[in-house]
């Protein structure tokens, strides 16, 4: 089971002080967040890829490659890698390079984006959103595993007797995962090629979140990768602790009434209660999210978003502190009762042992 956090690298004022960071101080605290993961004990670091603003994270692999420069353990991954808008064959190539970069300490999470001005900057129709990721990811998967790609499709230049360079480490390309919010497809591609399902999970009651995960499970054991539980899945998750229960309501409410994903629209209270965000107690957090497993099952990633909403650097730095302190009863509340049969979170590492071991 691997814990982490994500970032959308949003640009925020802090609506407690009224300052607005700049873009600056939001690239480096990023860089700076990352390192706390990494020191507090946590096993992934996933940052955003927007191209608009109020968002910093338009070049994922740049940011990936310094934070791995300054770490030495934590996997890096994406939030977003904007299937639809960014062309594959770069992607092939920037992340390709990345793995090589990481020594393997990487993966990445496609999306599709849902901001709808854009896709007409790269040239695309959000009303394709699904066709584009389908059919880019089917490039981009076979751009990794053959040496030479004679390809045509819809959306892009064809290609002929190309070769996307360098190639994949180990001859290992890169983990993907696929993530959603509401999209089943992309549950379906997941489960097609045999990548993880990531649900976004952080807007949407428990209901929803169980249908997806249980659409994906349900096709992966179809398209023959394994039985439903053993398919990868991953969950998104928003928290803000304080010792104090009280406190750390008082301390959020501000955030959470202005931040541009959800303020000005339910309560805090109401919000809490219909989705997964949990503002309160280390114990709370705790419970919560040991109890994502009654609908979900057993799964392999964890994510939360704690960089967000105007939150100063020195408050999600204390978050992970906090989040640190209950890492091991995490992972001891994950691990028990976890079937034997139920595979552990990928890793380049553990996929290269794999392959081995089934060429031996």
């Amino acid at each position: 089971m691997q814990i982490g956090i994500f970032s959308v690298g949003d640009v925020t004022t802090d609506p407690t002080t009224g300052r607005t960071p700049t873009e600056h101080e939001r690239i480096v605290a990023q860089v700076a967040i990352a390192r706390k993961a990494e020191e507090v004990g946590l096993d992934v670091v996933a940052v955003g890829q927007h191209h608009n603003p109020p968002f910093v994270a338009s070049s994922p692999t740049t940011t990936m490659a310094f934070i791995a420069a300054q770490t030495e353990r934590i996997v890096l991954s994406t939030s977003t890698t904007l299937i639809t808008t960014t062309d594959p064959v770069r992607l092939a190539e920037d992340y390709g390079t990345l793995q090589h970069l990481t020594e393997g300490r990487m993966d990445l999470m496609m999306g599709r984006g849902n901001t709808g001005p854009v896709y007409p900057w790269f040239g695309k129709d959000i009303r394709r959103g699904v066709e584009l990721a389908v059919e880019n990811y089917a490039l981009l998967h076979r751009l990794w595993r053959e040496e030479v790609v004679d390809w045509e499709g819809r959306f892009r230049t064809p290609l002929r007797g190309f070769t996307a360079t360098p190639r994949p480490l180990d001859g290992l390309p890169p983990f993907v995962w696929h993530g959603s919010i509401r999209t089943p497809e992309i549950a379906e591609q997941a489960a097609y090629y045999g990548d993880g399902f990531f649900h976004n999970h952080i807007f949407w009651p428990a209901s929803h979140t169980q249908q997806m995960v249980a659409l994906y499970r349900r096709r992966f054991e179809h398209y023959g990768h394994g039985s439903a539980d053993q398919a990868i899945v991953g969950l998104g998750g928003q928290f803000f602790m304080r010792r104090n229960s009280q406190d750390a309501v008082r301390e959020f409410r501000p955030y959470f009434d202005n931040a541009p994903v959800y303020g000005h629209g339910p309560s805090l209270e109401d919000f809490s209660r219909q989705t997964p965000l949990t503002v309160g107690s280390p114990q709370q957090v705790l419970e919560r999210t040991l109890s994502f497993r009654d609908y979900v099952g057993d799964y392999q990633r964890q994510l939360f978003l704690i960089d967000h909403a105007g939150l100063p650097l020195a408050t999600v730095l204390e978050q992970l502190d906090l989040l640190g302190e209950i890492l091991p009863d995490l992972r001891a509340g994950f691990a028990e009762g976890r079937g034997a049969h139920v595979p552990d979170a990928p890793t380049h590492s553990s996929r290269l042992a794999a392959r081995e071991e089934v060429a031996a």
